[in-house]
Parts: C-alpha cells; sequence; structure tokens
C-alpha cells in the first residue's frame, strides 16, 4: 500500500525542539498547498475520499487521531499522536480519519493546489477506477 509513517529529524536542547520541513529533501514532493485541520470532535469521521494524484504528509501537531488507508484491495489502520512522525499518504489511497482526541491538531502538506476534480468521492467509484 502507498503509505508510510516517516520520523522527522528533531533538533533542540534545553530551549525547545524544531522539526524543518523542506521539498524534496525530507518532504519526498513539492509543497504547493499547507493546511491545517482542528476542532474536530471525538465523534466526528472526515476524509472519505481519496485523490487521483495528490500525495501528502499528515502530521498530528497536537493530540491523536486514527487514519483508515485503503488501496481498494487491503485496509490498514494508523495512528498519529506524534509531532515528530508525518503519514505520507501517495496517490489512489483512501483515507478516513476518525477517534479524534480532543484539541487534535493535524498539520497536512499536499504536493498540488487545491482542485476539486482530483478527489474521489464515492467509495464505489473509488473501487472502480482501480480495476
Amino acid at each position: 500500500m502507498n503509505y508510510k509513517l516517516m520520523n522527522m529529524k528533531v533538533f533542540g536542547d534545553e530551549r525547545g525542539k524544531l522539526v524543518s520541513l523542506e521539498s524534496n529533501k525530507n518532504i519526498p514532493f513539492d509543497i504547493k498547498r499547507i493546511y491545517y485541520i482542528f476542532d474536530t470532535l471525538p465523534d466526528q469521521v472526515r476524509g472519505m475520499h481519496a485523490h487521483k494524484n495528490l500525495e501528502q504528509i499528515i502530521i498530528a501537531m497536537d493530540g491523536a487521531c486514527q487514519f483508515v488507508l485503503d488501496d481498494g484491495k487491503n485496509r490498514e489502520e494508523v495512528w498519529l499522536n506524534r509531532p515528530d512522525v508525518g503519514l505520507y499518504i501517495g496517490k489512489n489511497i483512501w483515507r478516513e480519519m476518525r477517534h479524534f482526541s480532543y484539541g487534535c491538531k493535524l498539520l497536512v502538506l499536499a504536493s498540488e493546489y487545491y482542485d476539486e476534480n482530483e478527489y474521489i468521492r464515492d467509495y464505489k467509484e473509488f473501487l472502480n477506477g482501480i480495476k
């Protein structure tokens, strides 16, 4: 399945910690869009879509949530709960986000600008596109 957890290099001392994110270095694509998700209640489900060509890295800056990732053949669950670990999601992977902790904040780095035509929002359509 086209996803992986990425440990980010942490720089720090007694003053605190820092993680640097750089296009085509520790981020495997040009970053064209950055957005964040916050104030999602624990019983809400987000995502419920795939992208045709978009790649993303998602980082839980605070709190935790679970991702359900699906390539049409396999479904896997991944927890994000550390600001020094990014979840890379490649092209054509269905994703669902659930079990948000209170105060969860997700930072998302995207390889493309927003384009509604890039989204596959119907699961049956997603499965039909894989065959």
